[in-house]
């Protein structure tokens, strides 16, 4: 089996958009290395196969352009003094459970844009619960929960690229 070229660039897009500077992928024969520039934003990959009438062949990814964000205007040093990071304290409580990302990929909440979250903050769940969708390579991957109990928190935003192992959700376990 060949790589698709819709496949390769696929590949190219989430290696680039994820902190990863270098990936190998062995499928069936099919070898696919893939190592970031250390200057570029773009990443190179190298497609080889065994079968004896195909050559090694070099795909170069082209830097998509990033959107420019203005930063924030920093607030005065009393206000931030006053504000807590409630998040980051949640993320690091001991006693809740982190539901993590097994893939780098695209989240979703919900199985279609036009329908409900599959859970909210504040929803029970038991082990076999599908807490959200991770797409990698067009493949929707179904995450379940694998703990009972109540969601806390989401931590990420519908729509985003998460990396491997990265939390996705915080519950207080039963």
């Amino acid at each position: 089996m060949n790589f698709k070229p819709y496949e390769i660039r696929e590949l190219i897009r989430l290696i680039d958009e994820s902190q990863i500077d270098e990936f190998e992928l062995e499928f069936e024969g099919n070898k696919i290395y893939m190592k970031k520039s250390g200057t570029n934003s773009g990443a190179s990959a190298t497609l080889t196969t065994s079968e004896p009438a195909a050559q090694a062949s070099p795909v170069q990814a082209v830097p998509t352009p990033k959107a420019v964000v203005p930063e924030p205007v920093a607030a005065p040093k009393e206000q931030e003094a006053q504000e807590p990071a409630p998040q980051a304290a949640e993320e690091d409580d001991p006693t809740l459970h982190k539901i993590v990302s097994p893939m780098v990929g695209t989240f979703y909440r919900a199985p279609a844009p036009d329908a409900d979250p599959y859970v909210k903050e504040g929803d029970t769940i038991q082990k076999d619960t599908v807490v959200c969708i991770v797409e990698a390579m067009k493949l929707m991957n179904e995450i379940e929960a694998e703990v009972n109990g109540t969601i806390v928190k989401v931590l990420v935003e519908n729509g985003q690229l998460v990396e491997y192992g990265q939390p996705l959700f915080l519950v207080k376990t039963t």
